[in-house]
């Protein structure tokens, strides 16, 4: 009798258990696909908990997940970069262009998957399989100067890249906010002046006013229009039809040649270089830099704003020739504009991610061309132009002792208010290995402001590819 019972309650044990069993079948294989559309899904939540981490070049770890939550150790200092995940807000930055990769495996409606992590349930094992780790080309000493500089302005944006391979080795923009308590801050974000959620590297646009002249120089040079030996008459002002160009200040320089032009930033010679490229060849050059085409970068970036075609009289290509009217264009454009010149006329294709690893298994990235707007010859000719602005020019607040700096001051005219004050430069001008490009929103002079931080943001990437 007592065997009899017990054989009873062991048939019972094996009917609930089939029963448990045939449920989480169901929920899990058949019922899955519809229970995974629902908004408060908890497998999202354990989803989250296996995502992958998000590394520097060098292994420092700029995103993980910690009991469930996910962890920006470098906090307001990445949040563009690096970006946020939130279940209520959603994603940006790596977190966002990277999200399928982050996020491991969703094995809801596999049938083979769900049988495994049935069976692994019931040994106590997890079967989960994690996210992938994404590992990027940032290097955190540039990072960490680059941050401290920019965060000690208003507003604005800074990036440094590898000239030669377009790797992205830091990137800043301010005002910034904490992505650790992104669930709690972003309503309030989302309305404040300043826009601190913008990622003013990539998506700010702004006129590049006299760092453009880098450009307007090279389009002269290659088209064969002007030369190094070409001089320039230089009053103080330029009048085209009823619009005036003035230099700085009131400046009469006289007659200059091409680099005096160029380490002076005169106004009014570049435009007459405008002139002289004229509307069809200054469009031709447009082209061949890409500029207004959709960049092509691993996170989003704001398209140029180049003016239409026909909107484009001789008072307003005057004014093209120094960066201003309707041009627009972000930091990271000009950070490429400068590599052009370090590169020998190529621009890089930019990059941030180099590598995803799951499982051992590693997909790469690396270094590519985007354009060839510009040869070798004219690249070394406004390089030496570059330089003799941080020599004896506009930009001496940019030089570094021992290192020959090439760069361009630019003062963009800001119709909202004060202008806004660039710098873009490179190093060593022998043998290039970083290049920065630095904008502070109303801060005036180039020179004053943005060359500085250049110089210090300079120092300190030079001896990071060193060691």
């Amino acid at each position: 009798m007592k065997n009899k019972s017990i054989a009873q309650l062991g048939t019972l044990f094996v009917i609930l258990f089939a029963i448990l069993f045939a449920r989480q079948i169901y929920v899990q294989v058949l019922a899955g696909p519809a229970i995974a559309a629902r908004g408060q899904n908890p497998r999202h939540a354990l989803l989250d908990q296996y995502r992958g981490r998000i590394l520097a070049g060098d292994g420092t770890v700029l995103a993980l997940t910690v009991k469930n939550k996910r962890v920006y150790p470098f906090g307001a200092s990445l949040a563009h970069t690096v970006g946020y995940t939130s279940q209520r807000y959603g994603t940006a930055g790596i977190e966002d262009s990277y999200d399928s990769a982050l996020t491991p495996p969703d094995t809801t409606g596999d049938p083979i998957a769900q049988l495994f992590e049935i069976a692994a349930a019931v040994t106590g094992k997890s079967a989960q399989p994690r996210g992938a780790d994404v590992i990027t080309t940032l290097n955190p000493s540039i990072q960490a100067e680059l941050s401290v500089r920019m965060q000690a302005e208003l507003r604005g944006a800074g990036i440094v890249l590898d000239p030669r391979t377009g790797a992205v080795l830091a990137m800043s923009s301010v005002p910034s906010f904490d992505p650790n308590e992104i669930d709690a801050l972003f309503p309030a974000l989302s309305i404040a002046s300043g826009s601190p959620l913008l990622n003013r590297a990539t998506s700010g646009l702004y006129a590049p006013g006299s760092t453009f002249k880098i450009v307007t120089a090279a389009d002269g040079l290659e088209s064969g229009i002007i030369n190094m030996q070409s001089t320039f008459e230089d009053p103080g002002y330029f009048v085209i039809g009823n619009y005036t160009v003035h230099d700085d200040e009131g400046e009469v320089p006289g007659f200059l040649d091409l680099t005096g032009a160029f380490a002076r930033s005169s106004n009014v010679d570049f435009a007459q270089i405008a002139l002289k490229i004229g509307v069809a060849t200054w469009y031709e050059y447009v082209a061949k830099w890409g500029l207004g085409e959709s960049l092509d970068f691993q996170l989003s970036a704001e398209r140029d704003r180049i003016p239409r075609r026909d909107d484009v009289f001789p008072g307003v290509l005057a004014q093209l020739g120094f960066g201003q009217a309707s041009l627009l264009v972000s930091p990271l454009r000009m950070a490429l504009v400068a590599s052009t010149i370090a590169n020998r006329g190529i621009t890089p294709r930019p990059y941030i991610v180099r590598q995803i690893k799951r499982d051992g298994a590693r997909s790469s990235f690396g270094a590519a061309t985007l354009a060839q707007p510009i040869s070798p010859e004219t690249a070394q000719n406004v390089k030496k132009m570059m330089v003799a602005v941080v020599q004896a020019g506009t930009g001496t607040a940019a030089a570094l002792p021992g290192v020959t700096v090439a760069g361009k001051t630019g003062t963009a005219t800001n119709p909202a208010g004060k202008s806004h004050s660039w710098f873009v430069c490179f190093a060593p001008a022998q043998a290039p290995r970083v290049a920065v490009a630095i904008i502070v929103e109303n801060a005036g002079y180039g020179a004053a402001v943005a060359a500085p931080i250049a110089r210090n943001v300079l120092r300190v990437a030079l001896q990071a590819v060193r060691d």
